[in-house]
């Protein structure tokens, strides 16, 4: 994709995101906020949230079909505090950071993260690609300040180096810790087989959650 197009359509998002979802989010009510980096179809999020109604559930995926689809499920199931939406992790989570100093009058501050589940991502199994990687330091640099403490995040793979590289990374990270067996907070909070997880599940899935501190 040419870099000037890529960069229109990245400000046609942001805008989107700055005037048109995030006044929908219910940030100054407090309710926490939980998050998927890589929602596919939205079979384990639409999940969550049913189940989980206290919760305010965003999902997030770059392509525009398993978004679509996502939001189906989403309006069949009559879920008010689910929301999907296409685009990079890190074009949302730098706009929701800058959200109540763009606008004016300013909004109260954002309710912060208290759950993220990345979940069956790309592995990028070639080194030379491991920076196309969702969970890697700086995603967790970009978390941490919209994290309250104690927030967790969630990863599942099928993939055992990504699995041993991801639980580095957030040993390793100063503002994140793995939590321990256990540990209230530390335990994988819901189960559902999602489709990415179906065709998992012939290897075998690894988990960790760590928590913000």
């Amino acid at each position: 994709m040419p870099l000037d197009l890529y960069a229109t359509i990245r400000d046609q998002r942001l805008a989107a995101l700055r005037e048109e979802f995030f006044p929908r989010l219910p940030l100054a009510a407090g309710r926490p906020l939980t998050l998927e980096l890589g929602c596919g179809h939205g079979h384990y999020l639409a999940a969550y949230a049913a189940a989980h109604p206290e919760e305010f559930c965003v999902g997030l995926d770059l392509l525009a079909d398993r978004i679509e689809r996502a939001g189906r499920k989403a309006a069949r199931a009559r879920l008010d505090n689910l929301a999907f939406v296409q685009a990079e992790a890190s074009l949302f989570l730098g706009a929701l950071a800058a959200y109540p100093a763009s606008v004016s009058p300013p909004p109260p501050p954002p309710a912060r993260l208290r759950r993220v589940f990345v979940l069956f991502s790309d592995p990028w199994p070639k080194r030379r690609h491991w920076k196309h990687r969702v969970f890697q330091p700086a995603l967790l640099d970009t978390l941490a300040p919209l994290a309250e403490p104690g927030a967790s995040l969630h990863f599942r793979t099928d993939h055992p180096e990504y699995f041993t590289y991801a639980r580095a990374v957030a040993a390793e990270h100063e503002k994140w810790r793995l939590a321990e067996p256990g540990e209230p907070g530390g335990a994988w909070p819901f189960e559902h087989v999602s489709v990415f997880e179906e065709r998992a599940l012939a290897g075998a899935p690894q988990s960790f959650t760590a928590l913000r501190r």
